[in-house]
């Protein structure tokens, strides 16, 4: 029998060193995780930190440190509400635009090279297989609840 965790490891830890590789870009280097606030706060119309930290599945005050270095780099703009001072929302500089839109091309030049080995059919099955497994995960109690 297949040994599944195995699988997933192998699938993960391969996808991290693709993130981790693609994420120096005009000698700032960007962390995997920081590379994963990009592409959220990138998706979203001026997210709050809290939106973010919870899609993320990281506890605000990890969140907040990640944030306060992607300020310091010049990518990331914190904005507090008008209406309530106490919540900020997020948006990327032009920098950070550059950086989010140059990681996701890198990112999706790599899957495109990989899906290049697949037939049609094959591609499409894995990539009907990835949504069902992530909407399996979203209903289980155990785990993966955050994200969404």
């Amino acid at each position: 029998m297949e040994n599944i965790r195995e699988l997933f490891q192998v699938m993960t830890r391969r996808f991290g060193l693709l993130n981790k590789n693609c994420c120096s870009i005009d000698a700032v280097d960007i962390s995997l995780v920081q590379s994963h606030i990009l592409y959220e706060i990138d998706k979203r119309e001026s997210p709050s930190m809290q939106q973010v930290a919870e899609v993320l599945g990281m506890d605000i005050t990890t969140f907040s440190r990640q944030i306060q270095n992607l300020v310091k780099k010049g990518l990331v703009k914190k904005t507090p509400l008008p209406e309530d001072r106490r919540v900020y929302t997020l948006s990327l500089t032009t920098e950070g635009k550059f950086i989010a839109t140059t990681i996701d091309r890198e990112i999706n030049r790599y899957l495109d090279e990989v899906f290049s080995h697949m037939t049609d059919f094959e591609k499409e099955t894995v990539i009907r297989s990835i949504k069902l497994l992530n909407e399996c995960m979203a209903k289980s109690s155990i785990c993966c609840k955050p994200l969404f």
